[in-house]
């Protein structure tokens, strides 16, 4: 970064850091003890779709990779088995901005195999040349009450930052998010997770799949 840079206030970006996902099952523990949450078994890794049989060829090899390595029962991206029913982990959804999103779908105690299918998509489509459309990761928790009620909560990674932050929409409401618990949730897992700390960039994801 040149002195200009530094004159005018501009940073040099961060490089993505993939293997930032693995230190989520070691937060996911105190998350639990901080707060009561613990992980949904899904997740997704979200980007900015573009046209192009390259980019439609390389979200077919994602699918393919993980779906065949959950039916084989596992590989080096980590022993796992397929879903109850035979129903397989990984599916493409677009939301309604237009956003495309590999969701993966494993149990409750499965969220190291959860960290690595998001690492795995991620790795493969910065390996094909489409990093710059690789816009975040997230992976599930929820707070059940004595009631049968679910508070949801995301821990989401941004791909370029490589920093995470957490996404807490109130149940019951439109497009209203929980704050406090936000912040409570940044405190409790300053020393496990990589933090954004530029709160302007904890940006909402309403109705992310995987959430």
């Amino acid at each position: 970064m040149g002195l200009l840079d530094i004159l005018l206030g501009r940073t040099k970006p961060v490089a993505p850091d993939l293997d930032q996902l693995f230190a989520l099952p070691s937060a996911a523990v105190t998350l639990e003890v901080a707060a009561g949450f613990t992980p949904t078994g899904g997740g997704a890794v979200c980007f900015a779709s573009v046209e192009g049989a390259a980019f439609e060829q390389t979200q077919r090899e994602v699918r393919a990779l993980l779906d065949a390595d959950a039916e084989r029962g596992g590989s080096a991206l980590g022993e796992r088995g397929a879903q109850p029913g035979g129903a397989l982990p990984v599916e493409l959804r677009q939301d309604d901005y237009g956003y495309s999103w590999l969701v993966s779908q494993r149990t409750p105690d499965q969220l190291p195999d959860l960290v690595n299918d998001l690492h795995a998509v991620n790795s493969s489509m910065e390996a094909n040349g489409f990093g710059p459309q690789l816009l975040c990761s997230l992976a599930g928790f929820e707070n059940k009450d004595a009631a049968g009620g679910a508070r949801r909560l995301a821990l989401v990674y941004l791909y370029k930052r490589g920093t995470f932050y957490p996404f807490a929409p109130l149940p019951g409401t439109t497009q209203r998010r929980d704050n406090a618990l936000e912040l409570q949730v940044k405190a409790a897992l300053a020393n496990d997770l990589r933090i954004e700390q530029d709160l302007s960039r904890w940006f909402p994801v309403w109705g992310a799949p995987g959430l």
